[in-house]
């Protein structure tokens, strides 16, 4: 039987909170009770929101609550040259293409239409950057405009045609990545998006069981056509429900009295706080 490699992957753009510890202690659990390998990552590639200081916060925090993890903690922002070689496949395989839309230039070429398919992440995309030929992309490169690169997503279902992935919940799932229209997978001030990033991740670090909340169900469908079209493994998923306070509201990084450092500081016991992030 393969060994089981779950990992808990937190973005340094604020304190952890009882959502994350639930997160954290369900990956933790789920490798541990197989015999296999928990691992840690830091999903730092946004530069203007993620801080060092609370990646530092991070380690501390799941350190107090009784984890561990394999060393090294993979930081994503270390390994930007990873994404842009996934990004150079899908380029070279035809599936990219620059979108110098502004999102003022899609919500104007939207309301222009009328009307605008909308997947689970909203409206999507009308594509209208995909119809520039290649001599126009050249050109506006070279004048400097600033651009996303966008999956073809068409073309990629077209290649790929049907795909499955297996969830803990769910059983076989159907892949409808064509629901989110030509989504972006790198801008300017970012080599990669969340949805590239994770993907390439998540192979590289041999992840076999990605455990995360049931709000990120959906990113599935998007990570099991990139990982069809850079031919990496497919793990299984389990996507766990979201901890949520005594109002029903999901636990957030606004909820400042509610994250681990603020419950350490009013004296909470390490027992406690388990307690509190336990889901009966």
């Amino acid at each position: 039987m393969a060994v089981i490699i779950t990992r808990f992957a937190p973005s340094p753009t604020g304190a952890l909170h009882l959502g994350h510890a639930h997160s954290a202690l369900f990956a933790h659990q789920e490798a541990r009770r197989a015999g296999g390998r928990f691992l840690l990552r830091i999903e730092d590639i946004d530069p203007t929101r993620c801080r060092p200081e609370f990646t530092r916060a991070i380690l501390t925090d799941l350190a107090w609550l009784g984890l561990d993890w394999e060393e090294p903690v993979r930081i994503q922002s270390e390994h930007f040259d990873d994404y842009r070689t996934a990004l150079a496949r899908l380029d070279e395989a035809g599936l990219l293409y620059p979108c110098f839309c502004t999102r003022k230039d899609i919500a104007r070429e939207i309301e222009g239409a009328g009307h605008a398919p909308h997947g689970p992440d909203g409206a999507v995309y009308p594509g209208t950057c995909r119809a520039l030929s290649a001599s126009e992309r050249a050109e506006r490169k070279a004048a400097g405009e600033t651009y996303a690169l966008r999956l073809d997503m068409a073309e990629a279902v077209r290649r790929s045609g049907d795909l499955h992935w297996r969830d803990r919940k769910a059983g076989i799932v159907t892949a409808r990545p064509d629901l989110f229209g030509d989504v972006v997978l790198a801008r300017k001030d970012s080599p990669a998006s969340y949805h590239l990033a994770v993907t390439v991740d998540d192979a590289l670090q041999g992840v076999t069981l990605v455990t995360r909340g049931e709000d990120l169900f959906d990113a599935t469908h998007i990570h099991r056509i990139l990982q069809w079209q850079l031919r990496l493994a497919t793990p299984d998923y389990a996507h766990h429900p979201l901890l949520v306070d005594a109002s029903g509201r999901r636990y957030a990084k606004r909820d400042r009295a509610l994250t681990l450092g603020a419950l350490r500081a009013a004296g909470k016991t390490v027992d406690e706080v388990r307690g509190m992030a336990r889901m009966d």
